[in-house]
């Protein structure tokens, strides 16, 4: 018989973002057990026998702004995997989707297949396969159809706006969401061999005319709800349930 899933790590990087569900399931602040020279937060709760852990990547001490792509993700990453052990790491989130895709503003995505980077160029023979990762993320389309979100490869890059390269890089898959932080946990994720998702709700089209930083802000509030409400029925979903009935 197949172990339940004991203990889970939802990775989130902005407050906003984490804020909903935090409150809604009333989550409690642990003490700081990070470094103190770190600005990692760390939540968590009991949801009927999973230990259920958000580590929020914080507040940058010199710019007073919440700590955004890979290099904080991948520290929360690591935080999380030597303090909590976890079975299953999530990192919920928002990106920016395709309207031509069928994306539309405060659609939920599940992770499909792998998660890749598409700003990390290195064209020398092996380097360039390296740079674009690929890491492996758990086939959660059970979970997906069941609270009804779609499947989708999952990008990532450091940048809120697109080069035309990046453009080309990413339309080599379909359908995709494009984000900053979920590459760097999967690949800390796949170092462990821990199974990893993303969970991500969409504040931004990318092939729309109007600025990506001014429908990210205008839409933020929304696409940090919807995300919420679609974590819950993830955490509900994950109860008495191991990782190979996901």
């Amino acid at each position: 018989m197949t172990k339940p899933i004991e203990k889970v790590a939802i990775i989130m990087a902005m407050k906003q973002e984490a804020k909903p569900l935090i409150e809604e399931y009333n989550f409690y602040k642990l003490p700081k057990i990070f470094d103190e020279e770190l600005p990692m937060e760390a939540y968590h709760i009991d949801k009927e026998g999973i230990d259920i852990t958000i580590i929020l990547n914080g507040t940058d001490r010199d710019f007073q702004l919440d700590c955004v792509a890979t290099q904080p993700a991948t520290l929360s990453a690591f935080l999380a995997v030597q303090h909590f052990r976890p079975d299953l790491i999530i990192n919920a989130g928002t990106a920016g989707g395709f309207a031509q895709r069928g994306s539309e503003i405060g659609d939920v995505y599940v992770s499909h297949k792998y998660i890749r980077y598409h700003d990390r160029r290195i064209p020398l023979p092996g380097f360039d396969k390296y740079g674009m990762g690929n890491y492996p993320c758990l086939n959660a389309s059970r979970l997906a159809q069941k609270l009804g979100m779609k499947l989708a490869n999952v990008s990532t890059g450091n940048s809120l706006d697109i080069t035309p390269t990046d453009l080309a890089i990413i339309n080599v898959e379909t359908p995709v969401v494009k984000e900053m932080e979920a590459a760097a946990i999967a690949w800390v994720a796949h170092l462990y061999r821990i199974p990893f998702i993303a969970v991500k709700s969409i504040t931004d089209l990318i092939d729309n005319e109007q600025a990506v930083e001014q429908e990210f802000i205008k839409n933020l509030a929304i696409a940090s709800n919807n995300l919420k409400k679609k974590m819950m029925g993830v955490i509900d979903y994950l109860v008495g349930k191991s990782i190979e009935e996901l």
